[in-house]
């Protein structure tokens, strides 16, 4: 059901964007940092209505990849833990092993 919402007002949001955009089609002057173009106003709306939603799912990309790690690392450590409750025995990890002094591994 929240997926549903989520594409209904998604869709609302663009329906208004465009509304907004096709209103305002009048040329405007737009500064780069090398010199300056002529543009229709929809144009500039439209873009950076475009931009803004890569970045915010680039983000939101970048933020379950590393959710994504973070619950293989943890599934890890609970099989290991596991194992290490069912059978009654300690495993040293590869990072115990680099904390202990080198006499003792």
């Amino acid at each position: 059901m929240k997926f549903q919402w989520t594409l209904i007002f998604g869709i609302i949001f663009a329906l208004l964007v465009a509304i907004f955009a096709v209103i305002n089609v009048d040329p405007v002057t737009v500064n780069y940092m090398f010199g300056q173009g002529e543009w229709p106003l929809i144009l500039v709306i439209l873009s950076s209505v475009l931009m803004g939603g890569l970045i915010v799912g680039l983000v939101g990309l970048f933020r379950v990849f590393m959710l994504q790690r973070k619950v293989k690392s943890l599934q890890k450590e609970n099989e290991k833990l596991k194992i290490e409750l069912e059978t009654g025995t300690k495993t040293t990890t590869e990072e115990e092993k680099e904390q202990m002094p080198p006499d003792i591994h």
